[in-house]
């Protein structure tokens, strides 16, 4: 048996037969109960009583003090990078390992990201290397950072929990405090992922979250700002509805400002999503057991598996392949997708995308080993037996 079938045979035993999605939503809770409230009722658009309530909601389940719900996680990226102080010609360090929606809201705010690397026990930023690389390239002006190379400040550094796995933030913080820079966590991937039992978002100054319809909760469309700190709160409110100023008929506006606003209609299947956030991410847990227990032992793989202290939501359940099996990615992906099992290759490298080519970044070892061997594959929480 050749080695992509090997892993196709593995993937299928724990699946079972029939197409396997690489993730789909499961819409069998309140969706469709809630939604129809809002049809009946009329409130479909971009204020009503499941805005509020999902925003209460999602505040309550990971712990922070306020949640901005608005239109998708990148437009909650733009803004939140905005309100930690990025300012026009900044460099803003995000992971080459990364979607590229990372990168793209650091250029809506005129910025431009600095990739750095990302390290194999959490598949995030690398504080010691990054650590390292500021030492190195960096240097203090009037108490913030410079990078000497292109004269531009450097101002915020953005962890990005990949496909759930918490980043090593007690490290993170460390190095950002001794360069002097804010911390904004893009944890589009990891809702319902704990480190030393605080959910992912905690850390910095906020943290941005995202509801697409591939997420582990969705409203279709969708994302949230997350804060302690109720100024950036408010502020994010203010900024992403327009800057109107409340007023029972007065259309005054005080700023530019963005129509970033979550209609109605898409919070209240928020609210029905999160009541079964736990069990859609038990359904996933017990999934990533039977895949642990389908290649174990198999020389050629291995399944990424949380660090300790810490509970990840295993929204992707991921393989990485053998150093030396590298050059079979693409072999096992058409396998794979030629029996009806959804697989994909992480994402290009955002250092080597045509508009991102010229950005600074730091040496990329680890991120250019892991864009060759990673192999995401199915991870519905229906693959697990949840209806």
């Amino acid at each position: 048996m050749s080695f992509s079938d090997s892993i196709v045979e593995r993937i299928r035993h724990v699946v079972g037969g029939g197409r396997a999605m690489l993730h789909e939503p499961l819409l069998k809770g309140n969706e469709l109960a809630y939604v129809t409230e809002c049809i009946q009722t009329g409130w479909v658009s971009s204020v009503g009583a499941f805005v509020d309530r999902f925003e209460r909601d999602l505040a309550a389940y990971t712990g922070a003090a306020h949640a901005v719900v608005v239109s998708n996680g990148t437009s909650a990226l733009q803004i939140a990078l905005h309100l930690a102080g990025v300012r026009q010609d900044d460099e803003v360090l995000v992971p080459a390992l990364s979607f590229v929606a990372t990168a793209n809201a650091v250029r809506h705010n005129g910025a431009w990201p600095h990739f750095v690397d990302s390290e194999t026990r959490t598949l995030g930023i690398d504080p010691g290397a990054l650590d390292k690389h500021l030492d190195e390239i960096g240097e203090r002006r009037g108490g913030e950072l410079f990078n000497r190379l292109t004269g531009r400040r450097i101002s915020v550094v953005v962890p990005m929990h990949t496909f759930g796995h918490p980043v090593d933030m007690a490290a993170l913080s460390e190095v950002a405090a001794r360069h002097g820079l804010a911390v904004v966590e893009d944890a589009a991937e990891s809702l319902g992922s704990f480190a030393d039992g605080r959910h992912t978002g905690n850390a910095g100054v906020c943290a941005t979250l995202s509801f697409n319809g591939n997420k582990i909760v969705t409203t279709g469309g969708g994302g949230a700002i997350i804060t302690n700190d109720p100024e950036l709160a408010r502020r994010a409110k203010h900024l992403t509805t327009t800057a109107k100023q409340p007023h029972p008929w007065a259309f005054f506006h005080d700023e530019v400002a963005y129509n970033f606003r979550l209609p109605n209609l898409n919070a209240a299947m928020g609210c029905a999503q999160l009541e079964r956030i736990e069990a859609f991410i038990d359904a996933k847990r017990e999934l990533t057991q039977r895949y642990r227990q389908a290649f174990d032992g198999f020389a050629g793989a291995s399944l990424f598996l949380e660090r300790p202290d810490t509970r990840a939501n295993y929204w992707l359940q991921t393989l990485i392949l053998a150093e030396d099996r590298a050059e079979s990615r693409d072999e096992v992906l058409q396998a794979a997708n030629a029996a009806g099992l959804m697989t994909r290759p992480v994402w290009e490298l955002l250092n080597t995308l045509p508009m991102y080519r010229d950005c600074p970044a730091a040496q990329l070892p680890v991120a250019r080993d892991l864009a060759r061997r990673i192999i995401n594959i199915p991870s519905s929480p229906q693959l697990a037996g949840l209806a």
